[in-house]
């Protein structure tokens, strides 16, 4: 498997940029891969497993994720690895409280030791007028008490992003979840886990920073409610001295509108507390049967400059 990878990302490594200098474009090597809009990164996809720091237990290192996102004008909106919660990644979705069989796994909680989400192989490269991306296979693996260690889920991502009008760009993920398990597994309900789950910078807390949902919903009253789409934005350095992400959920995933779980603004002492995920399974546990595929589809519209409800609800018109 080493050797395949080692192959296949040799072969990444000469891929072309498109012609057109303000299309995106992929930029691939050992570490990740990273698609531009111009000469100006959007954001980053890590395959290759990320270290914590020195010191820090090893456990916490990963891989599938992406980070660092940034808006058009170059600001970093995510995080990896705060010393708060080392094992939040950026962009990623791991799940959390899962059981088949005779075991119970969490994905998410490294700590734990129970499981973890790891890079497996690339796909598809894509890339057309005005878009680039790819698709790559991920799998969710649980340890067990001999050391030994199983795959309980496929899952394939699809990112792809799209130039747009004005200061804003478009990222797609879609994301395909199955089974090898004879038994199926069960993906539990909770308040936190799977779906899209964004840790935001670590210059944003609530003095400088917002939320508003297509329902109406603020920092405070978000947590454990349902929305179609999410605007979370914060001071930037741009010269719009504002940056955001508009996050919106597919009218045909699971749950939709879908629950999310979002930190209450006094979290982690107030400070540095910028986190939000769709979690479909927040109040209602998921099944999956072995020789099915489930796919959930995400769109995040990433800005500099204001954003008005009216707009983040015909981006979600337009989302079909």
């Amino acid at each position: 498997m080493i050797l395949q990878l080692s192959i296949l990302l040799a072969a990444l490594l000469t891929l072309q940029a498109p012609a057109d200098p303000e299309g995106p474009s992929l930029s691939v090597d050992e570490n990740s891969t990273t698609i531009f809009i111009g000469e100006q990164p959007v954001l980053s996809y890590v395959h290759t497993e990320t270290l914590p720091p020195e010191g820090i237990d090893t456990v916490y290192k990963r891989s599938a994720y992406i980070h660092p996102l940034w808006s058009p004008g170059g600001e970093r909106l995510t995080r990896v690895q705060p010393p708060d919660h080392w094992h939040h990644y950026g962009i990623w979705n791991p799940w959390t409280r899962t059981h088949f069989g005779d075991y119970k796994v969490d994905f998410w909680n490294l700590a734990d030791k129970q499981g973890t989400v790891r890079f497996a192989e690339y796909l598809e490269k894509i890339e057309q007028e005005n878009l680039a991306g790819f698709r790559v296979r991920q799998e969710h693996i649980y340890f067990m008490e001999d050391g030994s260690e199983g795959v309980a889920m496929n899952e394939i991502w699809m990112v792809t992003v799209k130039n747009l009008e004005g200061q804003a760009y478009m990222v797609d993920l879609y994301t395909t979840l199955s089974t090898p398990l004879e038994s199926g597994i069960t993906l539990e309900a909770y308040r936190y886990g799977g779906g899209l789950g964004y840790r935001g910078t670590e210059r944003w807390d609530p003095s400088n920073a917002s939320v508003l949902t297509s329902e109406g919903k603020n920092w405070s009253s978000a947590d454990a409610t349902h929305a179609r789409w999410v605007i979370i934005k914060g001071e930037s350095s741009v010269p719009e001295g504002r940056s955001g992400i508009l996050f919106l959920s597919h009218p045909k995933n699971r749950s939709h509108p879908e629950p999310m779980r979002m930190w209450p603004p006094d979290s982690n002492k107030g400070k540095e507390n910028m986190f939000f995920e769709f979690c479909p399974i927040r109040h209602q546990e998921w099944v999956l049967e072995p020789g099915k595929e489930y796919i959930l589809k995400y769109r995040m519209v990433v800005f500099d400059g204001p954003i008005t409800a009216q707009k983040a609800e015909q981006y979600w018109k337009e989302f079909q």
